[in-house]
């Protein structure tokens, strides 16, 4: 078999494939053996009529097209492998000699992945806020912890957020029985109920006020609120003093308590910084692609992330029809969605390939031994068979291209500049986790929770 390669226009390519008649009587021998497997003649055992019965049956033209329709594939994998060709869709196949008998001959047109331009990519700079605790933010973390210790007061003005009201609340709604609810203790700007209308309404209240408003807590859903405000309370904060610190936290001063404090907001702190890192300097890195994201790998991207959705959506007992009835999408807006969120994933790819070039970044053998063994010691299988199974699914190249743009996405986050909203340039160390320490003060999760 003889291969070439045309550049086409519009990221196309045309392979041009010949084969000899030999290697296709070879398929049309495969063909015939198939056939015999499946049909059933009188006079012979099941998978043993000879080819000329067969022709003789089914003519010789239809026997070679089965041939030509089971070989054409692999014979436009081999051209497609030996030229290294990246494509990105299925080919149009047109058979320009052989189509009856003799040599074969055949074009094939296909999309291949583009190879984009990112100028100024070793320049780039973004902005990040520094990873420092403030006094504010240290000043926030001890009132929560303040409000463990907090006492209410009543209070004669007007209530505020932050207060704590006890109310009757009547609810009468457009259609169902009304209900009644006395004495309730509610923290004015909760909004605990689900129902916006009654923070306003309760704003300013005081003790006696009567409220009556009417709301819709539910789309189509009528209610009307009557309310009896009972007493305003507000929280008292305990002083925050060393025996406070040491009743409240592990710590016996206020200072200590401050320094681990700032300790775990710093480290929440780095560890978004280190994400928002990756995430600008990719989307900098994707804003110099000015090329369009060709069709197919928008779709394959769509797919993808259908396919991850999917499986989220199957590990939880849930289907598509009821992700979508919850979350209030129709199926057609919902596609366009993960359409628009494919297009700057399939850019990155690009852009991060074109760096690759750019920066003649390679994996080296070593590499992909690592990266072999990793997969490995996840699914629990030896080294040498994932390299088996990604032979024989042919994806060492989908590999071996992952760790490639891995690379060029190490080499950005490296070069590109890091300053603050004042310009001044933040330290790459600084951006670095660090450990927030084993002590059982605020809980962590909280703080990053704040820091969001």
């Amino acid at each position: 078999m003889e291969s070439s390669v045309e550049e086409l226009e519009g990221n196309k390519i045309k392979l041009t494939v010949e084969v000899e008649a030999s290697e296709v009587d070879k398929a049309v021998d495969a063909a015939a053996r198939k056939l015999a497997r499946q049909v059933r003649m009188p006079g012979f055992r099941p998978g043993k009529v000879p080819r000329r019965v067969l022709e003789a049956r089914m003519g010789q033209g239809a026997l070679r097209e089965e041939a030509l329709r089971d070989s054409l594939p692999e014979y436009y994998a081999s051209a497609v492998r030996e030229h290294e060709v990246d494509v990105i869709a299925a080919p149009e196949i047109d058979i320009t000699e052989g189509r009856d008998e003799g040599d074969l001959k055949f074009d094939a047109v296909v999309e291949v992945r583009p190879v984009v331009q990112v100028p100024g990519y070793a320049g780039l700079q973004i902005t990040l806020e520094r990873p420092e605790a403030t006094d504010e933010e240290i000043d926030r973390q001890i009132d929560r912890l303040r409000a463990n210790a907090a006492t209410l007061e009543e209070v004669s003005r007007p209530a505020k957020d932050g207060d704590v009201l006890t109310i009757d609340l009547g609810m009468t709604p457009s259609q169902g029985e009304p209900s009644n609810l006395t004495d309730v203790s509610y923290t004015l700007g909760s909004n605990e109920f689900g129902v916006e209308d009654l923070d306003v309404q309760l704003q300013g209240a005081r003790i006696g006020d009567i409220l009556k408003f009417s709301a819709s807590p539910a789309e189509g859903r009528t209610v009307s609120f009557q309310v009896l405000v009972k007493a305003v309370r507000t929280q008292v904060l305990p002083d925050v003093t060393d025996e406070w610190a040491s009743q409240e936290s592990e710590f016996d001063t206020v200072e200590a308590l401050r320094d681990d404090l700032r300790t775990r907001i710093t480290a929440v702190k780095r560890l978004q910084a280190g994400l928002a890192l990756r995430e600008r300097a990719l989307a900098a890195l994707v804003d110099l692609v000015t090329d369009d994201a060709p069709a197919p790998l928008v779709e394959g991207e769509v797919e993808r992330l259908l396919h991850d959705l999917g499986h989220r959506l199957e590990a939880q007992g849930a289907t598509f029809e009821q992700y979508l009835q919850a979350t209030g999408q129709e199926p057609q807006a919902f596609l366009d969605d993960l359409r628009a969120r494919a297009v700057p994933q399939v850019k990155a790819d690009l852009a991060l390939r074109a760096l690759a070039e750019a920066e003649d970044l390679e994996v080296s053998e070593e590499d992909m031994d690592n990266e072999i063994a990793r997969i490995a010691q996840e699914v629990g299988q030896s080294p040498a068979q994932i390299r088996r199974n990604l032979v024989s699914a042919d994806q060492l190249p989908a590999v071996r291209s992952d760790l490639r743009k891995a690379k060029a996405l190490a080499w950005l986050l490296e070069h590109v500049d890091v300053v603050d909203p004042e310009g001044q340039p933040i330290d790459r160390a600084d951006l670095e986790p660090q450990p927030a320490g084993d002590s059982d003060g605020p809980d962590e999760d909280a703080l990053k929770e704040q820091q969001a």
